[in-house]
């Protein structure tokens, strides 16, 4: 189904979000910051894959928001979780535990959905101990590549996550456009500079907090655009002369009606991650009958760059409130 946004009320969504607690004893706890800590989840060889995780103080069993950065999984850090996450978490009392996984093109898809099959597995067997973590009750979300391995974890991940939020996901890495040569993708990044990114050491990253190596990998990724090569590079499958073999990594190919409820935000001029590839997501879940919403953001570019600010906020505002209640039940 679509999503239309609301008119204003009396009491528009995001003025409810934000007065959701009139006890001042109450508003007092709900401001006391997050307690961050630190833990390696999984070690392959050498290499430590790590999440952070935010809960409030004391040992009441609260339930989870996991978030998975972006950056074509090639960039990105467990460290950028965004604030309006860490927000809803501190006001509502939820554990956020951020996750990092192994980054291609050092290694490739399979490896970094095994990390985040690992990454669950985990959180429900050392969650409860560890972080007085409520497994039973667990909203994934994620931006980009975070939001491909959001919607894929409603169907690698067991046991299956309560509810998903996709931002400006994909459901597919074979389709035309990972393997299409992009005009939208910055001045040419010359194929020597490119591979210098990642030819270095060989070493397997599991993020890129360092902002030099960002900026080079981010180089690599325009360059893996520009040239057609992203699909192959990060998957380390052919799509086009393989056909079939990355069907097991494509969420829109594997929905099933026990897929977890999920909501899409998405721009319609997105010209990194289509916005077609938040529809046919939702036609696929309408056909399987799966509970979902698609938030359109009319003339919005990647991470809805562009989008008119109110319908932004609304926007934002109701993903809010979706987590909330999905994490109510």
């Amino acid at each position: 189904m679509s999503f239309f946004f609301r008119g204003t009320s009396a009491c528009p969504v995001w003025l409810t979000l934000c007065l959701l607690s009139t006890s001042p004893t109450l508003a007092a706890e709900n401001d006391k910051p997050l307690v961050k800590t630190t833990h390696v989840y999984k070690t392959v060889e050498d290499v430590k894959v790590q999440a952070d995780v935010y809960r409030p103080e004391g040992d009441e069993v609260r339930p989870v928001v996991v978030w998975i950065h972006g950056g074509a999984l090639i960039v990105g850090s467990r460290s950028q979780v965004p604030r309006q996450i860490l927000e809803l978490c501190t006001r509502e009392r939820f554990v956020c535990v951020s996750l990092d996984y192994r980054l291609a093109p050092e290694v490739k898809l399979p490896q970094v959905a095994e990390d985040m099959q690992d990454a669950f597995r985990w959180l429900h067997e050392s969650g409860p101990k560890l972080f007085h973590a409520d497994t039973s009750r667990i909203v994934v979300t994620g931006g980009s590549a975070g939001g491909f391995l959001t919607m894929l974890s409603g169907t690698v991940v067991k046991p299956k996550p309560t509810a998903l939020v996709a931002y400006w996901g994909y459901g597919e890495i074979d389709g035309e456009w990972t393997r299409a040569k992009s005009t939208h993708h910055g001045v040419s990044v010359p194929r020597e500079e490119a591979l210098a990114a990642v030819n270095k050491s060989g070493k397997v990253l599991t993020n890129t907090d360092d902002p030099a190596e960002g900026k080079a990998r981010g180089g690599y990724y325009r360059h893996l655009r520009q040239t057609g090569g992203w699909s192959l590079g990060v998957t380390g499958i052919d799509a086009l002369n393989e056909p079939g073999k990355l069907d097991r990594f494509c969420p829109v190919k594997n929905i099933t009606k026990d897929y977890p409820p999920i909501l899409m935000i998405h721009g319609t001029k997105d010209t990194d991650v289509p916005y077609h590839c938040s529809t046919d997501m939702a036609r696929e879940l309408t056909k399987h009958g799966v509970k979902h919403e698609l938030l359109t953001i009319e003339g919005a570019e990647h991470g809805l760059r562009d989008g008119d600010p109110k319908k932004v906020a609304e926007a934002n505002a109701r993903v809010l409130e979706f987590i909330k209640d999905q994490l109510a039940k």
